[in-house]
């Protein structure tokens, strides 16, 4: 309750923006946790169906393949997830977290370059 000798506060214009643009963020990052969890999950799934076909190279090279594909979008959906929040937060003007996440984003190229050299 406001008494009649205080003005209220006034919320900034840019305020519910903000907040839009935060939620926005947020079902972007869902989105894509949940479908590189889905598509991975549906990858998997299909090399266990190939299993009750007759075996044959092709048929186990076509298993492989779609089990690879399968483990590396579960382990690139948190790098994509990082790069999404980077991104939303530097939209917000939140540089330091942008800058966390693109330095979390170094030294994971860092890691990777140095395990495909060894």
């Amino acid at each position: 309750m406001v008494a009649e000798t205080e003005t209220p506060v006034e919320v900034p214009a840019r305020a519910p923006a903000r907040i839009g643009r935060a939620v926005a963020g947020e079902r972007w990052i869902a989105r894509i946790l949940r479908g590189g969890a889905l598509i991975s999950g549906g990858l998997f799934l299909a090399s266990l169906g190939m299993e009750v076909l007759p075996q044959s190279e092709t048929v186990q090279v076509a298993i492989d393949t779609l089990r690879k594909g399968a483990a590396s979008l579960l382990l690139v959906t948190p790098v994509a997830r990082l790069v999404v929040a980077g991104t939303m937060l530097g939209l917000r003007g939140e540089w330091r977290y942008t800058l966390y996440a693109a330095g979390v984003l170094g030294l994971l190229a860092i890691a990777v370059g140095a395990g495909i050299s060894a």
